[in-house]
């Protein structure tokens, strides 16, 4: 017996979220085991289902869905988060793929080509609707006005903080990279002071204004090695 998908749906509008309820549940080898109407409820219930796949609107009431893709993101790194919502602008994409989401598609998504980007997630794949994809190169193609010069962070430090975008704990970090996990510490300490975060997520947000660190965003949700 094929192996069913356990997706979880996390979508405010109802109607919306019912017809991709019946859509998932109609369809052989996916299942939905959850859908919620919040942010707020979906972290409560990933913990009691932890689904494989989450389906997440951005437009949430409350906390929005890229604030709860970290959520997701921190306390089951193994989830697979896709965005599906009706911005297609630069900003959002670049955010929600910075917290974590491995894929990007529009709510305008025909139905059969919604579950074969499910199931490609579920591959490995980083499935992106066509306008979201070229919206990206096109992005990444323009001149960036950037907030600080890449020259201050050292290519260690830079590095450091690709692996962070990828989700590695501090001690994965240290293998990969065969320092202590002190050492790594120390970076990210001086990695926060240098951009004035005091967060991981605020330093990828804030280093998604330069264009090296789009190229490794880019590379990190494509489950591809930053050269």
């Amino acid at each position: 017996m094929a192996e069913v998908i356990d997706v979880m749906i996390v979508e405010d509008d109802d109607a919306v979220r019912d017809g991709l309820r019946f859509l998932i549940n109609g369809s052989e080898g996916f299942s939905c085991i959850a859908a919620c109407s919040s942010a707020e409820e979906a972290l409560v219930e990933v913990t009691k289902h932890q689904p494989q796949v989450v389906l997440m609107d951005i437009n949430l009431p409350g906390m929005n869905g890229i604030e709860c893709v970290v959520g997701i993101k921190n306390s089951f790194p193994d989830i697979q988060v896709m965005m599906l919502t009706v911005f297609d602008n630069a900003d959002e994409i670049f955010k929600s793929l910075a917290a974590g989401a491995t894929g990007y598609l529009l709510k305008k998504t025909p139905p059969a080509k919604l579950l074969e980007a499910i199931a490609d997630l579920m591959s490995g794949g980083s499935p992106m609707s066509g306008e979201i994809a070229r919206k990206v190169v096109q992005t990444f193609a323009k001149p960036v006005n950037r907030q600080f010069p890449e020259s201050m962070l050292t290519p260690r430090e830079e590095e450091i903080l690709f692996y962070l975008s990828k989700g590695y704990l501090y001690k994965e970090i240290a293998s990969a990279l065969f320092i202590s996990i002190e050492t790594v510490r120390t970076h990210i300490r001086k990695i926060y002071h240098k951009l004035q975060v005091r967060t991981r997520t605020e330093a990828l947000l804030r280093c998604m204004k330069t264009i090296k660190f789009r190229a490794l965003l880019i590379c990190a949700a494509a489950g591809l090695q930053g050269q």
